[in-house]
């Protein structure tokens, strides 16, 4: 069979090898890169199923690579997993109804470190056999800047510049940023929201000479690197519940800001994972869920609210989905790319039963509900959830009907948001001693306006 390729979204970008694929980020002509097909691996799941993290991750991602050698993948890996605290990597644990599936024990404490350990020696391996350089610009909404800057930190050969919203992520995740000091991290509070940030991270990338010239490159999850890291959990996970409960499928609650960490289960789910269905759970900035209720995406002001990485109205990753919901048709990813980029807004028709997909269905939590998922299960469960997972559990349990196991993705240790977890319980229970070492710490950091413009300056002048 002939190697995985890969190919815009919008249909406009030459087949990509999987270096060159990781390398670009974001299609050159604007869209996402994707397979061009999704392995079929129902048949391999039994010889699967009893494999450790790293072992599973390397069957996995060597499926959608054939330019890097077998035992540099495994290297990668193991190197990548050897930086987590707890020996399964992202373990489950069994509380009350749910299961929950634990993806904090990386080196920043969030989810995010699963893919970026990752991705950040995958960058190493390849700009050394190639003799590159590479300037990373990312966008954050809070984890994404602290687990990509500890990728790639001291790295010769790149300097990472980081995006966030000013005033608009915890304290504790911008401290993890912006106390990182070596000479190739840059962090950048732009006078914006994180749809902000992304929209200006998407305008550089569309400057193709800007690009060509600069080296530049993401790690946000329209890299494919993400997303590919990411699906590994889903089936851990699975196979873990399947051996606890004899069920033979299962159910994922997600909470999501830009639609990578669930897209990552629908692959799972395409490629053969036995999933029910895959429940998105979104906070008061709601659009994914207005969507898969309603078959209308249409942005609204962006909220602020006690989980910032979800304060998010322009879903990346939802292009990647949209790819196949209209048929794989590039001309129709881009029509109505084009319509939302300049009206906000576009419609997809819903079946005759009103379902936009039956595989995904949605729902929200606010700040209220969230805290009270947060203290409902500390008080019932002596269980910390940080408040994205919290809004997560609170969606699962308006869909927990079904008779199937309900695995909920924990999204970061509660310890980076105490004062969410101080107003839900009453007590300053959320501690962890990296986080109480940050208070203290030198930071550094720029503030800068809102601007496409003002960025791409700053970047050329400390580009490597």
């Amino acid at each position: 069979m002939n190697p995985i390729r890969y190919i815009s979204t919008r249909g406009a970008q030459a087949p990509l090898s999987f270096k060159d694929a990781i390398m670009t980020g974001l299609a050159r002509d604007g869209g996402l890169l994707i397979p061009d097909r999704i392995p079929n691996v129902a048949g391999k799941l039994e010889e699967w199923k009893d494999l450790d993290y790293p072992d599973l991750a390397f069957e996995i991602i060597r499926l959608f690579t054939d330019d890097l050698p077998a035992d540099r993948l495994r290297e990668l890996i193991n190197r990548a997993y050897a930086t987590f605290a707890h020996p399964d990597v992202c373990p489950v644990r069994k509380v009350g109804n749910l299961h929950i599936l634990e993806l904090f024990h990386g080196p920043t404490l969030a989810f995010k470190d699963v893919a970026l350990q990752f991705l950040g020696r995958l960058f190493e391996e390849i700009l050394e056999e190639r003799n590159g350089r590479l300037n990373i610009l990312a966008a954050t909404s809070g984890d994404t800047g602290s687990a990509a800057i500890c990728g790639v930190r001291g790295q010769p050969r790149i300097h990472i510049f980081v995006m966030h919203p000013h005033g608009r992520v915890s304290e504790l995740q911008e401290r993890q940023m912006t106390s990182v000091l070596d000479a190739n991290v840059f962090n950048l509070a732009v006078k914006g929201s994180f749809d902000d940030c992304q929209l200006i991270m998407k305008t550089l990338f569309s400057d193709l000479p800007f690009k060509d010239a600069h080296a530049l490159g993401t790690v946000n999850s329209v890299n494919w690197a993400r997303v590919l890291s990411q699906i590994v959990y889903y089936f851990f996970a699975a196979f873990r519940v399947f051996e606890e409960t004899g069920a033979a499928q299962v159910q994922f609650s997600v909470p999501t800001g830009n639609f990578g960490d669930i897209l990552a289960g629908w692959y799972a789910k395409q490629m053969g994972l036995p999933i029910r269905r895959l429940i998105l759970a979104t906070n008061e900035n709601d659009i994914l869920a207005r969507f898969f209720n309603t078959g209308v995406y249409a942005k609204g002001q962006v909220v602020a609210t006690v989980n910032p990485s979800m304060d998010i109205q322009v879903a990346s990753n939802f292009e990647r989905w949209l790819y196949y919901k209209v048929g794989q048709d590039p001309q129709a990813v881009s029509r109505l790319m084009t319509q939302f980029a300049m009206e906000g807004r576009m419609e997809i028709p819903r079946d005759a039963k009103g379902h936009v997909d039956l595989e995904i269905v949605a729902g929200a939590s606010d700040t209220k509900r969230t805290l009270g998922a947060i203290k409902r299960y500390h008080e019932k469960h002596g269980y910390l959830l940080d408040p994205h997972t919290a809004a997560g559990v609170f969606v699962a349990e308006q869909y927990n009907e079904l008779d199937d196991p309900m695995i909920c993705l924990a999204t970061a240790h509660p310890a980076k948001f105490p004062d969410a977890i101080e107003d839900a319980t009453g007590e300053d229970l959320a501690r962890h001693p990296m986080l109480d070492a940050l208070k203290k710490a030198p930071t550094r950091c720029e503030t800068i306006e809102n601007s496409a413009e003002a960025v791409k300056a700053y970047l050329a002048a400390r580009a490597r």
